[in-house]
């Protein structure tokens, strides 16, 4: 069977932004966007991979939270999603915004310019990888063993992805939220229906799920 490259859960504003400007250690999103209230549909389920109480909703938005790792064998970030850090890396002893246990459990490629030792934690070993992205593809399907590989973001990174063609499927969790300015994801979701079929989903979170999948 086919290895995918998937995108799950990636969460947009209303007006296409996951994150805004001058991100930072303080402020990963951005300076005026707040990941809890973007991300409140997913943080309010009950498979939320970060859920540290018990409880939480069950239902559609659930279903998404619950299929996060699902056969999945490795994921492909941007260093922006890893961390903070720009250029050069000056602080090896500072390993991601995840602490000791990261929510990944698989082989992660990480996209960066400035190369580093992978390292361990927990389940999960980081790699830093400076490629083009069919050949980091072609990396995480080796290391997947036969199971998917998931698209972790961020904006950048997914539409460097889609841009060279790679991406199978995609869920696109569209939040009511309007952010005005930063990284924009599209502009509209119809921009992506020359190359996918488009589900549109909308759930009593307030969140519409959008669901591609390649033609």
């Amino acid at each position: 069977m086919t290895q995918l490259l998937r995108v799950q859960n990636f969460v947009v504003s209303s007006d296409g932004i996951a994150a805004g400007e001058a991100q930072s250690f303080e402020n990963p999103f951005g300076l005026d966007v707040s990941p809890e209230r973007l991300f409140a549909w997913a943080g309010a389920t009950a498979s939320w991979p970060n859920r540290t109480d018990p409880g939480g909703s069950r239902g559609l938005d659930d279903y998404f939270t619950r299929d996060f790792a699902h056969n999945i064998g490795a994921e492909i970030m941007g260093r922006n999603k890893f961390g903070p850090q720009r250029g050069p890396w000056t602080d090896h002893e500072w390993q991601g915004w995840w602490g000791d246990e990261p929510p990944f459990h698989t082989p992660v490629f990480v996209l960066t310019h400035h190369l580093r030792p992978s390292f361990t934690l927990g389940e999960t070993t980081f790699h830093f990888v400076d490629d083009d992205p069919a050949s980091v593809l072609a990396q995480a399907r080796e290391a997947a063993q036969g199971k998917d590989v998931r698209l972790g973001g961020g904006v950048t990174t997914i539409r460097e992805f889609l841009d060279a063609d790679l991406v199978d499927t995609m869920h696109v969790a569209v939040s009511p939220l309007e952010l005005g300015s930063g990284l924009r994801l599209w502009d509209s979701p119809d921009e992506l229906l020359d190359r996918f079929h488009l589900d549109v989903v909308p759930s009593s979170s307030g969140v519409t799920h959008h669901l591609f999948w390649r033609k």
